[in-house]
């Protein structure tokens, strides 16, 4: 196996198009677990595995904890993503980083507009060793061309369906291997 290597800064050419490009799609599938709840014990499979994670209700909302919550795999994937746009720009600014850390904070919180929930996120980055103004150059950019960062700015095209019984069956077959 080949070490593995960062994705090329060539990622952030622009596409010109009149349509959204796919390039790839990530699928999980959440089950109840032993409360019948997925927030409280469920668990959440990757169609291909590499996700396998067990779901519990935080002891800060009145659960036992000892497990991961949406929140975390939220704020986990939105750091992330982050961090590797902010790599691929200094790569492509020809800007040396070293010891960089991205830190992803979600909040689940009440909501005073409807009286109901929403979410809310902060994200703090470390530059050692970078000029301030060059570090907030870099995080700027980042916030422009990180797809989370977009999504949680200006939201985000989806679809809510319910899927027919023979979908949910060939699906739990990827998404949840026994």
């Amino acid at each position: 196996m080949s070490p593995l290597q960062p994705p090329s800064p060539s990622l952030l050419d622009k596409y010109h198009g009149d349509e959204t490009l796919a390039l790839y799609t990530g699928r999980v599938r959440v089950t109840g677990g032993e409360a019948a709840h997925g927030r409280a014990s469920g668990v959440v499979r990757s169609d291909d595995g590499a996700l396998d994670a067990h779901l519990r209700l935080p002891v800060e909302l009145g659960g036992p904890g000892g497990g991961s919550n949406p929140e975390q795999l939220l704020a986990a994937g939105y750091a992330a993503c982050f961090h590797g746009a902010l790599l691929l720009l200094a790569t492509r600014a020809g800007v040396a980083l070293r010891d960089v850390a991205v830190e992803a904070a979600v909040t689940f919180a009440r909501d005073p507009m409807d009286g109901l929930f929403l979410l809310s996120a902060d994200i703090r980055v470390s530059l050692p060793g970078v000029e301030r103004a060059l570090a907030a150059e870099l995080v700027r950019n980042t916030e422009r061309v990180c797809p989370y960062a977009k999504m949680l700015r200006h939201g985000i095209d989806h679809v809510v369906v319910l899927a027919s019984e023979p979908e949910m069956s060939s699906s739990a077959g990827r998404a949840d291997p026994a």
